[in-house]
């Protein structure tokens, strides 16, 4: 039997967070702050600490140093409603077991107290800590998804683990890499990028394992490649799915053996370097179509870092556009124009097919134009229509949408009620006409295809005040 402590002044997570652990067949406590916290660990001592970061008096993150102090090196769960990077990187820095968003599912808290409770050797809560950053990453974001992005860069920056970003174009992959490197032991290091979509087979090959003198045609001086310079850093390698074959199975030599020769070369030549590679691309399903080695898919995705796309994100829409109108006011050496919550409301409503890249574009046009006025909708280009190659598909463009209203009618109205009908409303009439169509006004046919009973359609379409003459 274990004793678990949780520190946070909600309640209603004290007591769920005690029930839950109750159920498990162990002991609990709980405080309101972490004074009161640090009380009752010393007259129990808590096998487990579940630590909110934002309290009264003494932070979480100042807290857990404390803790530390007074019981010795024990497991410490951080959860928070105020996720951001650098909370979460000096979470792991101080050594955190684990570190949940609020708000998160029971399960998940469970599956994290369950491990903290499990024996573990005396090292296992040693955690190297990577040096502290000079400047912040600029990765903005405020909502669960980017949160669980943060979360997932601590976890795995003060590791040498290879790390796959996979995501649409333009929702920042280049970033989250530099985060990493950043807040890694490399970060005094080398920070190599290379787009592998932009190079032809043979360049390629060249650009990563350089090459001698006389190696091709044109090689008239001995060149290095990124894989050594890179050395001591990371190497980032963008659209990884366009890896030539051949280029294919040296990467993975030199990821199993850390050396390699360069083109024309026979002198073997050793790097120490971290590899984090992304595409927009599924290179699982390259694999199985046979265009991408399983052994090196298998290196390359140690660690995955999964990047929403802007619009399942809206929310940190006007986030991202107060930040980048900073950005772009002082870049151009104009006017910071004024964001109204009527535009920060459009913003939001836009699909934003080119995710963040589009936005910040979008932002610079209308800082141009406005001259430090406010913002207005015509100071916006045209949005982007959906491209062939983002991996927008209309359930998600849908999603996205239905998300975008939700948000617009709760800002608008705060005290609004019965969403649901108001969409249902909205949704059922094109969707029973649509399906109606297609079944050449068979009601019927449509109802079972839309897994209704067919007096339910017809009563619904009446209610709509759609005609019933088709039978």
């Amino acid at each position: 039997m274990a004793h678990v402590l949780i520190v946070d002044d909600e309640p209603s997570i004290c007591w769920g967070l005690s029930e839950l652990v109750r159920s498990l067949g162990h002991t609990t406590a709980s405080a309101p702050s972490a004074e009161e916290g640090f009380a009752l660990a010393e007259r129990q001592r808590p096998d487990v600490v579940v630590l909110d970061v934002r309290l009264p008096g003494i932070d979480g993150i100042t807290a857990m140093r404390r803790f530390h102090e007074q019981i010795g090196p024990l497991p410490i769960i951080i959860i928070t409603a105020f996720g951001d990077l650098p909370t979460a990187i000096e979470a792991m820095r101080r050594g955190a077991f684990e570190y949940l968003v609020k708000p998160f599912e029971l399960a998940a808290a469970q599956h994290a107290i369950e491990r903290a409770i499990e024996p573990r050797p005396a090292s296992a809560n040693s955690r190297r800590a990577p040096p502290a950053a000079t400047a912040q990453p600029t990765l903005v974001g405020a909502s669960p998804a980017m949160q669980e992005v943060f979360k997932r860069i601590a976890m795995v920056a003060a590791s040498d683990a290879c790390v796959h970003i996979h995501g649409e174009s333009g929702t920042g992959k280049e970033l989250v890499a530099r985060a990493i490197h950043q807040y890694s032991r490399r970060a005094q290091g080398p920070f190599v990028a290379v787009n592998l979509a932009a190079l032809s087979p043979t360049l390629a090959e060249s650009e990563l394992f350089g090459h001698v003198r006389g190696a091709f045609t044109g090689a008239e001086s001995s060149r290095k490649g990124v894989l050594e310079q890179a050395h001591g850093g990371t190497i980032f390698l963008d659209e990884a799915a366009d890896i030539p074959p051949a280029v294919q199975v040296k990467l993975l030599r030199v990821l199993e053996y850390g050396e390699f020769a360069p083109v024309g070369g026979d002198r073997a030549v050793r790097s120490d370097f971290r590899i984090i590679t992304a595409t927009h691309q599924d290179l699982g399903r390259l694999v199985a179509e046979g265009r991408f080695r399983a052994d090196l898919y298998y290196r390359l995705m140690t660690f995955t870092i999964e990047l929403p796309p802007l619009r399942q994100r809206p929310g940190d829409v006007p986030l991202l556009a107060e930040f980048f109108l900073d950005q772009l006011a002082a870049k151009n050496r104009c006017p910071r124009p004024i964001l109204t919550p009527e535009i920060a409301a459009q913003l939001e409503s836009r699909p934003w097919y080119g995710n963040v890249r589009e936005l910040r574009n979008a932002l610079e046009h209308a800082v141009l134009i406005a001259r430090g006025g406010p913002l207005h909708r015509d100071h916006f280009p045209p949005p982007t229509p959906a491209s062939h190659d983002t991996n927008a598909t209309r359930e998600t463009m849908l999603a996205a949408m239905v998300a975008a209203w939700a948000e617009q009618q709760i800002a608008a109205r705060p005290e609004a009620t019965g969403l649901y009908e108001q969409l249902m409303n909205l949704i059922e009439p094109p969707l029973f006409r649509a399906v109606l169509a297609r079944n050449r006004g068979q009601f019927l046919a449509a109802a079972k295809q839309l897994g209704l009973h067919r007096v339910t359609l017809k009563r619904k379409m009446a209610g709509y005040g759609e005609g019933d003459e088709a039978i």
